[in-house]
């Protein structure tokens, strides 16, 4: 298994581009920095050549669709999103373009510039276009996978702090954009150790992309085709292509799962479940004035530090009345949420415009904007809401324990 780079990665000035033969296709791999005019000229004077019969870029097609159609925000089903439990996704999603929107405003440059305009020159030269990078959804759920329930937690929170912080880039998240991508360097950006990240990050999108250039390629009957990718990612697609290619599709169906659980989390919920209710019920047995006052504790400390975190995300005074109201009753079912209640009463309560759609991009870019927005607050409600439910569950869970040893 490949493991972090030791040294600094291949600067796009040290070799910016490298020729490979992939069965009958000669390839062109450009590696290009993400805030750079310098990469952005050089795609298109490659693609002005006219040697090109077909154009790769590392974009799923998530990113694509966001690339070349803003307005599907404005068609998102939010409902559909919160039922599905795709919020965290779409959050980070959205912490990742405010991201891209504060090194656009620090630099007068959009990151990924160079793929907007080999999308644009490629489409309207007639090119067959090729996208050629794994899901994003797929790598966030990959990376999530390899790590446990509080690393995971508190990568999601540093995501979110970093991402939007309303600090410039540093010089050394610019260095790290000349030689990666904006996914690595938004992760780089606060993680201590990459040891981690650089699995599903980097080696396995090297892989993918490698062996999904291969496939396009043949399916197109591309003869000469320019792939513009990050710098980081030149050596590694470059080795896999190197490689012998074996079964082409075994290897994206095995980059694109997404491995199931682990067993300790996936227990825990119906582990606190049979605690709390069976701490409950000896306390009947105690006594039923005991009994009912642990049962009055768990639904105040519950519903109680709910109804908090939905009052912080400034939602509607009945999404606060909800969250306190299901808190309790949430938090002993493992397959419902209370953010699940609080986002879709709030979304009901205080309906989007198509204004705040329009605006979701540009609002997400800042803190205050989450909450000014109607459709960024439905997120911060279902967050903020669901911790404090958690954080109930742990502080009442306490209580009714310490109430049966007392």
């Amino acid at each position: 298994m490949p493991q972090p780079p030791s040294a600094t990665p291949i600067a796009p000035a040290a070799q910016p581009q490298c020729e490979r033969t992939i069965g009958a296709a000669r390839v062109t791999l450009l590696g290009t920095a993400h805030v750079s005019r310098v990469s952005v000229a050089q795609v298109s004077r490659l693609i002005e050549g006219g040697d090109y019969d077909a154009v790769a870029v590392e974009l799923c097609r998530s990113r694509f669709a966001a690339l070349t159609d803003p307005a599907a925000l404005a068609r998102m089903d939010l409902f559909s999103v919160i039922r599905q439990g795709r919020v965290y996704m779409v959050v980070a999603n959205l912490a990742l373009a405010a991201y891209q929107q504060r090194l656009a405003d620090q630099f007068d440059i959009e990151p990924g510039a160079e793929q907007r305009i080999a999308v644009r020159m490629a489409q309207e030269r007639g090119l067959p276009l090729l996208l050629i990078d794994r899901e994003i959804g797929v790598t966030f759920r990959r990376i999530a996978a390899r790590l446990g329930w509080w690393r995971r937690t508190t990568l999601f929170a540093g995501l979110l702090t970093a991402l939007l912080s309303g600090e410039k880039v540093t010089a050394d998240e610019v260095e790290r954009l000349k030689e990666g991508d904006v996914l690595e360097t938004a992760f780089a950006e606060f993680a201590q150790d990459r040891a981690d990240l650089f699995v599903p990050l980097i080696a396995e999108r090297d892989r993918y992309m490698a062996a999904k250039l291969r496939l396009e390629a043949e399916r197109v009957g591309a003869r000469r085709v320019l792939a513009v990718v990050g710098a980081g990612h030149l050596a590694g697609i470059a080795r896999d292509l190197d490689a012998a290619p074996g079964d082409l599709q075994a290897c994206l169906r095995d980059l694109e799962q997404v491995p199931p659980p682990r067993r300790g989390p996936s227990v825990l919920p119906w582990l606190v479940l049979v605690l709390v209710l069976g701490g409950l019920a000896w306390g009947f047995v105690q006594s039923p004035q005991l009994g009912w006052d642990l049962v009055l504790s768990w639904v105040l400390i519950t519903g109680g530090l709910c109804a908090l975190g939905t009052l912080i995300a400034g939602a509607h005074p009945l999404t606060i009345a909800a969250g306190f109201l299901a808190a309790p009753l949430t938090t002993l079912h493992p397959a419902i949420g209370a953010g699940m209640v609080t986002g879709a009463v709030e979304l009901w309560l205080r309906a989007p415009s198509v204004g705040d759609f329009s605006r979701l991009r540009t609002d997400a870019a800042t803190l205050g904007g989450w909450w000014r927005n109607r459709v960024a607050r439905v997120f911060v409600v279902f967050l903020l809401s669901s911790l404090g439910a958690a954080l109930g569950t742990y502080v009442g869970g306490v209580h009714i324990a310490k109430r049966l040893l007392a």
